[in-house]
């Protein structure tokens, strides 16, 4: 496995550690400023070079053989040193043309098989959205979703790792072990220092199968970094709301 994936070139190697992360073909490429056939392209010579019949597979391949850690699966740009543990530099569209992305910390998201997809929301029809606007319960609903984003991200903020992993979703528990949530949480959390103030500035419902997720973001200020946003989606289970992901840029 390591002769064979010292064939892949870095650009395979990138998106790789997008796919193990758990973006498809489609949110990759929107990611890196491509074209789906692009990317279609490079998994298909990665495949070829591991000798292995899906993408997913061989994310996980790459994944072994650079030892699982974080920093290992973070986004980077082609020619570019690694980034300093927990942190990322901005990322820039292979084709130059697109926009500049910070992403800082990526909590949890480098074994997430989920792919939240936000675009769904612009695709409802009109008459659906003001009928979900008025409902007497998105009020409700939102201040549940508020609260439960709040007690996680406080729990990170308090280095309680164990007791975060208990909140998040059995489909995340299935890819990432308590182990792994707690390496990655400790290499991302504690650089940014104390949580100074957090404040809810958006909760988006994203109608997805089967049931859906609910987005909400708070713009944080930390000792070490102000004015991030973090991304918090969670997923209803029971009467109880799961975190499925979480994102600081």
């Amino acid at each position: 496995m390591t002769d064979r994936c010292a064939t892949l070139t870095e650009k395979e190697k990138q998106t790789l550690r997008l796919i193990v992360r758990g973006h498809d073909a489609k949110s990759t490429a929107r990611h890196l400023g491509l074209s789906v056939h692009t990317i279609n392209e490079r998994l298909r010579d990665a495949r070829r070079k591991l000798a292995v019949s899906s993408s997913r597979e061989a994310a996980r391949m790459l994944l072994e053989r650079e030892g699982g850690h974080p920093d290992s699966v973070a986004d980077k740009q082609i020619g570019e040193a690694r980034p300093s543990a927990g942190m990322e530099q901005p990322v820039m569209p292979e084709n130059g043309a697109g926009r500049k992305r910070s992403a800082w910390i990526l909590f949890g998201v480098a074994l997430m098989s989920l792919v939240l997809a936000l675009a769904a929301i612009s695709s409802l029809p009109p008459a659906m959205l003001a009928s979900a606007d008025s409902s007497p319960s998105v009020a409700a609903r939102t201040a549940e979703v508020e609260t439960a984003a709040r007690r996680f991200l406080t729990l990170l903020d308090q280095g309680k790792w164990e007791e975060s992993y208990a909140l998040t979703t059995a489909s995340f528990q299935r890819v990432n072990t308590g182990k792994v949530w707690a390496e990655v949480s400790e290499q991302a959390r504690p650089p940014l220092g104390a949580m100074i103030s957090r404040t809810m500035i958006s909760h988006d419902d994203v109608p997805t199968p089967p049931h859906g997720y609910e987005v909400v973001k708070f713009r944080t200020n930390f000792a070490n970094k102000a004015n991030a946003i973090e991304k918090v989606s969670l997923e209803r289970d029971g009467n109880d709301w799961r975190v499925a992901g979480v994102t600081i840029e």
